[in-house]
């Protein structure tokens, strides 16, 4: 629980948003959705490349934060506030229409347990 250990926890799981961020900026022909055989719909396609630049903002943020993570309490907790917020919806999304892959089921426990110990984590540093 030391500044290396956030550091490359951060660094590991800050992957992800850059990664899934690039890949969601081709809109419905992401590999996700293709597979789906989403039809065509400028609508849903404009959101998911939007969102997935926001997503992908996030990891660059996530990123920037890094080498100095102690220091740096505002900003990590914004970030990972919106993870969090991220999961919420996710869980939303499973109350009210149906449970997604099983993968994505194990990212909103991530993002809506591991966010919070992600923060509690940081400020243990600062103290």
């Amino acid at each position: 629980m030391n500044k290396r250990g956030l550091q490359i926890a951060t660094a590991l799981l800050g992957a992800i948003p850059i990664v899934t961020g690039i890949i969601g900026m081709f809109g419905l022909s992401d590999p996700i959705y293709a597979s789906a055989k989403i039809p065509a719909n400028a609508l849903l396609d404009s959101n998911l490349r939007f969102f997935s630049g926001v997503w992908l903002g996030l990891g660059i943020g996530l990123y920037w934060l890094i080498p100095n993570v102690e220091k740096q309490t505002l900003l990590f907790r914004v970030l990972w506030g919106m993870i969090f917020l991220g999961g919420v919806g996710r869980l939303m999304s499973m109350l009210f229409l149906a449970p997604p892959p099983l993968p994505f089921i194990g990212f909103t426990a991530l993002e809506i347990i591991g966010a919070p110990l992600f923060i509690w984590w940081q400020a243990r540093l600062v103290k």
